[in-house]
């Protein structure tokens, strides 16, 4: 899916597979915001320091990641620029531009584009990368309401993108005051888990920035409902990146390699041949070949991402494992008695199950079946999800439950000192063990990951007790924390 950068550390190279599954997010997601009113558009890649000074506070978490262009060719630069690690100080200007009237909102916009954070920790393809594909929307409106119904519905959609397509479960909520968007009003999020680790993992964000940047950047209109009175919109941002790719794969992966949800697969159903060997006749084999190419063509009539492995020199078995390995959802053998039998045989790569199926009915049951596959596979997560999500009570449970690969629903004040003092409480020494790497149980501590919309009966306002033992405060929400990315 991806291959190492060789020239500088950080970078990497997707190739065609992780590029289909993100084009396919795309188009499924750009259908959906076009309904919603939402232009594609594209802005340059630099910004100058002059406009990061205006949003000083905002960039402020991203300067220790920002990459500065000092040359061009042998000669210094006057005035520096960096790459843009988002895209606000770059297009805001041209919303106060563009935006004149009440009657010029909403203003939304978005663009497919790379940004470049370059960062300090150690790098993770998909997860943690100095370079990554995204989409961000940035969208302007007259009221808080406006902008706070796009928020949710946009959310919906980064929901659709991991539930739908990617067969992922996720929890929709809001973020803290500690971990919301720089600068921002409010952050919804959409929550992961991933069940080798135990650790919670950010989906995607839909911020509300209210009108903090439309200040900065003086971006008003005539107030419709107060003539000759001016007031600052209110803005939205709100960003997909390739991460999702990661958490499909750590979520569905399993010993034997990658395993594909059907609605993303570049290849969802992969043809073997079988049964041919040295005393196979020439006329035997080409009347094989032409029986698969019609199933092939059959399956591709259907709607279906079809193709047949005739490479020679590998065995069947061989090219198993190899299918396999890349995670096809389906792979149908073919050999002469199957032929003969007027059959054909399958195996599931999420379950290794196998069966028959008619030929004569081929083009309808193998559609039924990828159908059934991407359910199980959502079904399979959501349920390892729900089993790892904890409800709790009692503070001396929690770092055993997170020692057992859980996220836990605590009461909590929401106070920001409390948040991080959780942290620290649950952070503990280094594993030094000699258990294999990957199998480790990570050291950091717990975060909040977010405010479950869906909140938990439980707590009693002015009653129940913030479950950090220190904290005197008083619960006002359940709050998912865990070991996160």
């Amino acid at each position: 899916m991806v291959e190492y950068y060789q020239e500088i550390s950080g970078f990497f190279v997707l190739r065609p597979l992780t590029m289909h599954i993100w084009g396919t997010i795309r188009k499924w997601f750009t259908s959906h915001i076009e309904e919603m009113g939402v232009e594609e558009t594209s802005f340059p890649i630099f910004l100058s320091s002059k406009s990061l000074e205006k949003e000083k506070d905002h960039v402020e978490g991203f300067a220790p990641e920002l990459a500065w262009v000092t040359k061009a060719g042998d000669k210094d630069l006057e005035v520096p620029v960096a790459i843009r690690p988002t895209s606000e100080a770059v297009m805001y200007p041209y919303y106060s531009k563009w935006i004149r009237s009440h009657r010029d909102l909403p203003l939304r916009l978005n663009q497919w584009n790379s940004v470049v954070r370059w960062e300090a920790k150690q790098t993770t393809p998909f997860l943690r990368t100095r370079e990554f594909l995204w989409q961000e929307g940035h969208t302007a409106h007259l009221t808080e309401e406006m902008a706070g119904k796009e928020v949710l519905e946009i959310l919906e959609l980064y929901a659709g993108v991991y539930e739908q397509l990617l067969a992922v479960p996720v929890v929709r909520g809001h973020k803290t005051e500690n971990e919301k968007f720089a600068g921002g009003y409010y952050t919804t999020t959409v929550e992961g888990y991933i069940p080798s680790n135990g650790r919670g993992i950010q989906g995607a964000t839909s911020h509300c920035l209210g009108q903090n940047f439309s200040k900065m950047f003086d971006i008003t209109v005539e107030d419709p409902y107060n003539k000759g009175t001016h007031r600052h919109v209110w803005q939205n941002s709100w960003g997909l990146s390739t991460r999702v790719i990661g958490v499909m794969v750590m979520v569905h992966g399993d010993d034997k390699g990658l395993v594909l949800p059907p609605r993303v697969a570049k290849i969802q159903a992969i043809i073997v041949p079988v049964g041919i060997n040295k005393s196979t006749t020439p006329e035997a084999r080409k009347k094989h070949e032409s029986d698969i190419e019609d199933i092939r063509a059959n399956l591709k009539k259907a709607g279906v991402r079809c193709e047949v492995d005739f490479r020679d020199g590998y065995t069947p078995a061989w090219k198993f494992n190899d299918w396999e390995l890349k995670g096809v959802p389906l792979r149908i053998e073919f050999g002469p008695k199957d032929a003969e039998a007027q059959v054909i045989s399958y195996a599931r790569r999420d379950t290794g199950f196998k069966d028959k199926i008619a030929l004569f009915h081929v083009a309808e049951k193998v559609p039924e079946l990828l159908e059934t596959i991407q359910s199980d596979m959502y079904a399979k997560a959501e349920k390892s999800f729900t089993e790892h999500r904890l409800q709790i009570n009692e503070w001396e449970k929690v770092i055993p439950a997170l020692d057992n690969r859980n996220v836990c629903l605590i009461p909590f004040c929401l106070g920001m000192k409390c948040e991080d003092r959780i942290k620290e409480l649950t952070t503990r020494a280094e594993d030094t063990s000699d258990v294999p790497e990957n199998q480790k149980l990570p050291a950091m501590g717990m975060k909040s990951l977010c405010i479950p919309f869906d909140q938990p009966e439980g707590i009693v306002a002015g009653e129940t007790e913030c479950l950090n033992p220190e904290c005197k405060e008083k619960a006002q929400k359940w709050v998912m924390f865990g070991r996160s990315y």
